[in-house]
């Protein structure tokens, strides 16, 4: 595998079919399950790891976010990658952006309505390394549903040619999605956090049983996430999988998409909720049989 820090050296270095997996570091197994699903499909897997400043609003966590470099190294390595591309801030913005990029509708609600500003840096970045990379396909995780849809449309209307690949939610062995910020998480806290998917599990039971009022699904979360002390919910919303806009009633592909905060972390979840042969499967993801490498050396 290859490390390097510059644009011109990752295209460089592609060839074939270009896989392209972006992250933030401090990796798990989420992460580790999209190189792998690039590395099936790919010819050239490239990983990038940018802690992006531009979506971290005041106040979030920026600086105290997790980075330890060599031990993702080690990992996107293990995992079969070809490139880490590994850029300093001056390589990805070298002045201050004066363009970003705005992907309207599609963020107006849930978290682009709590943390301003934090998709126009997700997408401003995530279209700079397109526009750098040059991937023929693009693997993101469905842990993060809104800005998943989102990707998505900034990707259709900037007329990138890449494929957008979305692949199920990893989760711990007690259900909890995986996060790097769940290192922040007290015994308490990691308690407490499991009423999140218990919710969403027990809602995406009452969509195999036949439930699809939105109002109904949205409360089995709810309920959940309320009867659990120590943590405080956001909200639980059912929305359009392709335009993250609210739905009254299950009535095409969509997610249950829950934010709640356990102490000072901020945790998001959902269950994205697919037509196949005429049925609504809920996606509840994949659970590991062991503890995550978040908490293990490597």
């Amino acid at each position: 595998m290859r490390t390097v820090a510059t644009f011109a050296e990752v295209r460089a270095l592609g060839s074939g079919i270009v896989g392209f997996v972006p992250t933030m570091g401090y990796l798990h197994e989420g992460h580790l399950s999209l190189v792998a699903a690039a590395r099936r499909e790919c010819d050239t897997v490239t990983v990038s790891l940018f802690v992006n400043p531009l979506q971290f609003g005041p106040g979030e966590d920026l600086d105290s976010y997790p980075r330890d470099f060599g031990r993702d190294r080690l990992l996107v390595e293990r995992a079969g990658a070809d490139v880490l591309f590994a850029p300093s801030v001056e390589e990805m913005y070298p002045s201050a952006p004066l363009t970003t990029v705005t992907v309207a509708g599609v963020t107006a609600g849930m978290e682009g309505a709590r943390r301003p500003g934090h998709f126009d840096g997700v997408a401003t970045v995530v279209a700079k390394l397109f526009a750098g990379i040059e991937p023929d396909r693009s693997y993101f995780g469905r842990k993060d549903a809104q800005q998943l849809a989102m990707v998505r449309r900034m990707a259709a209307d900037l007329s990138f040619p890449t494929r957008i690949v979305g692949e199920p939610i990893v989760r711990e062995p007690d259900g909890l999605s995986l996060s790097s910020r769940n290192i922040y998480l007290d015994d308490a806290q990691r308690t407490a956090a499991r009423s999140i998917s218990r919710g969403l599990f027990a809602a995406a039971e009452a969509v195999t049983a036949g439930e699809r009022s939105g109002r109904e699904l949205e409360r089995i979360v709810a309920s959940s996430v309320r009867a659990e002390p120590g943590i405080e919910l956001d909200y639980a919303v059912l929305a359009d999988r392709d335009t993250a806009e609210p739905l009254g009633c299950l009535d095409r592909p969509a997610f249950l998409a829950v934010a709640a905060a356990a102490g000072a972390t901020r945790l998001l979840d959902n269950v994205h909720i697919d037509r196949i042969e005429g049925e609504w499967v809920p996606d509840v993801g994949v659970r590991l049989d062991t503890r995550s490498i978040l908490y293990k050396e490597t």
